[in-house]
């Protein structure tokens, strides 16, 4: 099928949103074809890509039955994918934040993103800067950042301080996901400013998907769970969100016992 893409309105200061329609897919871009999110058409509450799913991981470290009363937080809504499934799927408290409104506009218009409700929260604004509000310290349960330029090159931020004001967002249960890609992006000295926030022990990192996306975990307390433990919890993941969590042991790897 052949390629469909549509605009948003422009910005002098953040780039165009466009979307493309390819089969049942539909793509978010950001003023250029670098893909920043996707969706199926006929299952739009469905995490797509399978970078996106590795971002889910944290539930390996969560009883079932607490999922529905934990706070999910994105930095970036990309095409809302992790914000529908956590507010529409697991039912969680969800807050995103969000820099371009166009990027609101157009999950609300053309990827299926329920209005705010008592449970769904999405606020335009620098989230570089918002995570240091004393509001949100400590009150987050799964973080996952997903901050991109328009080309995807590399994530907008990427310091020690960066990753430390966002361990200050999680509970002392709590885990961030970063997706790190892009051209010109360091995965390993990412990966190191990341150990340098949370500590060696507390990182736990997947191998990169075909298409170059590395998902990291980080975790607020060191987690030691052994692999038949993952094994049972990823069997409860997968009944419970549909999410392939037994093909995540494949390719996620623990701190070493040696750090």
């Amino acid at each position: 099928m052949a390629l469909k893409i549509r605009k948003n309105s422009n910005s002098k200061a953040l780039p165009s949103v466009d979307f493309s329609d390819s089969g049942n897919s539909r793509y978010l871009h950001l003023g250029s074809p670098w893909i920043q999110g996707s969706m199926n058409l006929d299952k739009p509450y469905d995490i797509d890509l399978e970078y996106v799913q590795r971002m889910m991981a944290w539930l390996l470290f969560v009883p079932p039955s607490e999922v529905k009363n934990l706070h999910a937080m994105q930095l970036g809504l990309g095409a809302a994918s992790l914000t529908k499934f956590c507010r529409k799927k697991l039912q969680m408290k969800t807050t995103v934040l969000e820099i371009n409104p166009q990027v609101l506009n157009a999950c609300r218009t053309w990827f299926k993103l329920p209005a705010d409700d008592e449970k769904l929260n999405v606020i335009i604004t620098d989230a570089i800067a918002e995570i240091k509000n004393p509001k949100w310290q400590a009150c987050v349960d799964a973080l996952q950042v997903d901050l991109y330029d328009d080309e995807a090159k590399a994530p907008v931020i990427d310091t020690v301080e960066f990753y430390q004001d966002c361990q200050n967002l999680l509970t002392e249960t709590g885990t961030m996901t970063v997706n790190l890609f892009g051209r010109s992006s360091r995965c390993d000295e990412s990966i190191e400013k990341i150990k340098q926030a949370f500590g060696v022990k507390h990182v736990w990192c997947f191998k990169p998907t075909k298409e170059g996306n590395t998902v990291i975990m980080a975790h607020k307390q060191i987690q030691t769970k052994s692999q038949n433990e993952l094994l049972a919890a990823s069997d409860w993941v997968s009944a419970y969100s549909g999410l392939p969590a037994k093909k995540w042991l494949k390719v996620l790897e623990a701190p070493s016992k040696k750090d």
